[in-house]
């Protein structure tokens, strides 16, 4: 039987909530309804700090989407199903994956995008099916985050965006294949399509630029230059594939004139993984003419627009953006699951602290400090 043998009743747990913009996050008791159809209720197990949490937790952008639980980097336990879900039972171990894949509409049809027209990214602070919350605090909404909120001992998803993953697996290294490892792992090979004996440049060694290093040097990248202006990046970046490091700090010249000077003319590929859009236009610069590609997956905390002189693509160059490294989450994410569990891919190393729920304000810190690349957050079991 796929569900539960009687209807599933709200559950009252603590949550990790955020009551305005850069406020310390309060550990409340708040309430999380039954899932409804197609839903599942999940006890979270594991969940990472994600940047994007950190900035979307800072922005001012949606000041009535608070109060707001953000995570949605996480592994958990389906705990209970909603009616009309086959594909889960209570107990299976599952990501959650902050786009879903419904498999009906037109771009998951089409095998060539993830950009789920029923699942997509939820800007909203709601659940996709009827636009309403599934956590409550003294009666009144919490808002969700990219509809999943990890910062929750529970939690509700639409089963279109959960996967399914082996017992085996570990869920406190699995939870950064839901966002970061996967978004760079696919901009490396799913968007970009690195080639053998290529040069590629990476702007930002943070958790997704340092995946998209070791997804290049896997494809078999003769040169894999890491830019970034925290020094200590470049010993972290060797251990990636990163061949030689560039600190723009420390430069009395452009960073397109140096690694154009590493690359005889210009990369073939180069990645913006920092979320400034001032950098997309380094990027740029900074490949090849006539075939050089510039992947973006930064999500930019200011000035969204992009400016970039128009020559530069004139003389054949390719901007492309990338959400999730083009992943389809149900259709993709067990692949990279498998490659992890047979260590074909680093996951671990790019976990540098381990911290308990508790300590979910000290995390954000560290973020906010530059000081790690992943916390992971284990939840009380």
């Amino acid at each position: 039987m796929a569900a539960a043998s009687s209807p599933a009743a709200a559950i009252t747990c603590r949550a990790a909530v955020a009551w305005a913009p850069g406020q310390v996050l309060v550990m409340e008791e708040v309430e999380v309804a039954p899932p409804e159809a197609m839903e599942i209720r999940v006890k979270v197990v594991s969940t990472s700090i994600c940047r994007s949490d950190v900035t979307q937790w800072q922005s001012t952008a949606q000041t009535d989407l608070f109060p707001r639980i953000f995570g949605h980097e996480a592994s958990g336990v389906v705990e209970s199903v909603g009616e009309g879900v086959t594909e889960f039972e209570v107990g299976d171990h599952v990501l959650t994956v902050f786009i879903g894949e419904c498999m009906s509409c037109k771009h998951c049809v089409s095998g060539k995008s993830n950009m789920c027209q029923k699942l997509g990214l939820e800007r909203r602070g709601v659940m996709h099916s009827d636009q309403k919350t599934r956590f409550s605090l003294r009666g009144k909404p919490v808002y969700h985050y990219c509809a999943v909120s990890s910062f929750s001992e529970y939690t509700v998803v639409h089963s279109g965006c959960a996967v399914k993953v082996g017992p085996t697996v570990p869920m406190d290294r699995i939870c950064l294949l839901s966002c970061g490892v996967s978004a760079g792992l696919g901009a490396a090979w799913k968007v970009a399509d690195i080639s053998k004996g290529s040069s590629v440049v990476i702007f930002g060694l943070g958790t997704v630029g340092l995946s998209v290093a070791q997804g290049a040097k896997l494809r078999g990248a003769s040169i894999i230059i890491g830019v970034d202006t925290n020094p200590e990046k470049q010993e972290k970046g060797k251990a990636f594939g990163v061949t030689d490091f560039i600190n723009p700090e420390e430069l009395n010249e452009p960073v397109q004139q140096v690694v154009k000077r590493l690359t005889n003319g210009g990369a073939d590929y180069s990645f913006e993984c920092v979320g400034d859009t001032g950098v997309v236009s380094t990027a740029l610069q900074s490949c090849s003419d006539g075939w050089g590609l510039t992947v973006t997956l930064g999500v930019p905390k200011a000035k969204p627009e992009v400016s970039a002189h128009y020559a530069l693509l004139l003389s054949g160059r390719t901007l492309k953006g990338s959400l999730f490294g083009g992943w389809r989450p149900k259709s993709d994410l067990p692949l990279l699951v498998d490659k992890y569990a047979n260590k074909e891919i680093q996951v671990d190393d790019l976990v540098t602290h381990d911290l308990s729920f508790d300590d979910i304000n000290k995390a954000l810190e560290l973020m906010l400090e530059n000081k790690c690349l992943r916390c992971v957050i284990h939840m009380p079991q």
